[in-house]
């Protein structure tokens, strides 16, 4: 028997599976495009903004972040949880669309506050600043969090099977790809160093085009009206209610959804570490423009989309997601690590672009994989949880970010970093090209690691798994 997070019976059995044309697909896609965009912005621009021109302090910019990491960490899973119970606008609007259309203007409000600070000296009063870092980037998480765990709980439940699955993830990829391409490089070619308006003027553009890409994702997000009315009457159905900590307890006892996690954590403190030393790398270790930035991401992207095709044909062949995304990850890893001693602008473009093929293979790979674990999830527990384990899901990619801002603090105190200085030591600069290449690269070993050793959802398990939910009608 199937189940939402207060034991309610959940609507979604095979017989209600669609196929969805590439239309909805590709709208549905803009969500993956406005949370790349987003979430680009605040990893390469919030630390620097407020440690290297607001001149905050490293500690207390970093305390910052491990503070917003852990008030995310109270919030995704238990957000999660609650997303997926119904409520009174349900029946009409769907389970995900209401919380989606609800939180997105005030999570954009929050965006553009964080980099519209109080104009106060850092030295006299660093505690406004801090205070403002905190307050603004824990509430733009609520909100956030909540529309983007409605958002990733809708792909394991509209696309059903695993061919589907993988061309709604490859659309995706495809158009997030581009979310990522204005987040890594619009900013660099509207801010100035030194002048914190430039910071407010890119905000207020991130904010125009994440209203666009709203308007453009509406019709994929949705819901089956016919799926909708067959899970409120399997709600009516069933009394028992499920305790929220049962259901964190249950997640967490599957082994490759832990397995996941822990990959995902690792993968994400690789990608945010790095990203978020770029700025650091061109304006101290480079000693050039903020638009050459731009240059520098654009290659791994580059790199990315043009080996989706190879990444998508390849999976398609061998059936096998594990195989592609351990591959892919070595890849990022081989050309991660010598962004630590190459300085030469020529071979660090070149270096992103190899690296970028990996990232295109772990990106495309990430969603099909967490839909085979809501569907093992499905046939363990005969309840389906996608908000609760989007939740942990999105929980772990914040503490990348606690990961990133111990890393920098860390590193940056013991090197000599100056907040707020426009030249740095060569020691400051060896621990910049540190965080950039040799570190993240290690995270991400070791996240490999335990995936290709712990992860055993094979094609021939998949199969089974699909035979098991047609057994029990979920």
């Amino acid at each position: 028997m199937n189940a939402d997070n207060t034991g309610n019976e959940i609507c979604s059995d095979e017989a209600f599976e669609v196929s969805h044309s590439k239309k909805i697909m590709v709208s549905y896609a803009f969500g993956n495009f406005l949370w790349e965009f987003i979430e680009g912005v605040i990893v390469i621009l919030v630390f620097f903004f407020y440690e290297a021109e607001l001149g905050l302090s490293s500690t207390l910019t970093a305390l910052g972040f491990i503070i917003f990491a852990v008030w995310n960490g109270l919030n995704d899973p238990i957000l999660g949880y609650l997303t997926d119970r119904p409520n009174r606008l349900t029946r009409r609007w769907g389970r995900r669309f209401p919380w989606m259309m609800i939180t997105f203007v005030p999570w954009l409000i929050c965006f553009f506050l964080i980099f519209n600070p109080p104009n106060v000296n850092p030295n006299e009063s660093p505690w406004i600043l801090f205070g403002w870092l905190v307050t603004t980037t824990c509430v733009f998480d609520s909100f956030f969090s909540i529309w983007y765990v409605s958002y990733g709980s809708l792909f394991p439940d509209k696309f059903r099977e695993r061919s589907e699955r993988l061309m709604a993830s490859g659309i995706t990829v495809y158009v997030g790809f581009f979310g990522i391409v204005l987040g890594f490089l619009m900013p660099p070619t509207i801010i100035t160093y030194g002048q914190i308006s430039s910071y407010m003027v890119m905000a207020l553009i991130c904010v125009i085009i994440s209203i666009i890409a709203m308007i453009i994702l509406i019709p994929g997000i949705k819901e089956d009206k016919t799926m909708v009315k067959k899970y409120l009457a399997k709600c009516e159905e069933k009394e028992e209610k499920d305790k929220i900590f049962e259901s964190f307890k249950q997640a967490l006892k599957q082994k490759n959804f832990v397995v996941f996690i822990i990959f995902y954590l690792l993968y994400q403190s690789l990608t945010i570490m790095m990203t978020s030393s770029f700025l650091y790398f061109v304006r101290y270790v480079l000693k050039t423009e903020a638009y050459i930035a731009t240059f520098i991401m654009a290659m791994f992207l580059i790199g990315g989309l043009a080996a989706l095709p190879f990444w998508l044909k390849y999976t398609n062949k061998t059936k096998d997601y594990r195989k592609t995304i351990v591959i892919a990850s070595v890849i990022m890893i081989c050309f991660a690590i010598p962004l630590t001693f190459i300085t030469d602008l020529t071979l660090v473009m070149i270096t992103m672009i190899l690296f970028g093929i990996g990232v295109g293979g772990v990106w495309i790979m990430l969603a099909p994989i967490n839909g085979d674990i809501i569907d093992e999830s499905v046939t363990l527990f005969e309840k389906r949880r996608e908000g609760l384990y989007g939740g942990f899901r999105y929980f772990f990619g914040r503490i990348a970010m606690v990961i990133q801002a111990v890393i920098f603090a860390v590193i940056h105190i013991s090197t000599g970093f100056v907040e707020g200085g426009g030249t740095q030591t060569s020691l400051a600069i060896l621990g910049i090209q540190l965080h950039t290449g040799i570190i993240p690269a290690m995270l991400m070993a070791i996240g490999t690691l335990i995936f290709w050793k712990f992860y055993d959802i094979t094609p021939d398990k998949a199969v089974r798994i699909k035979e098991r939910l047609k057994e029990i009608g979920l």
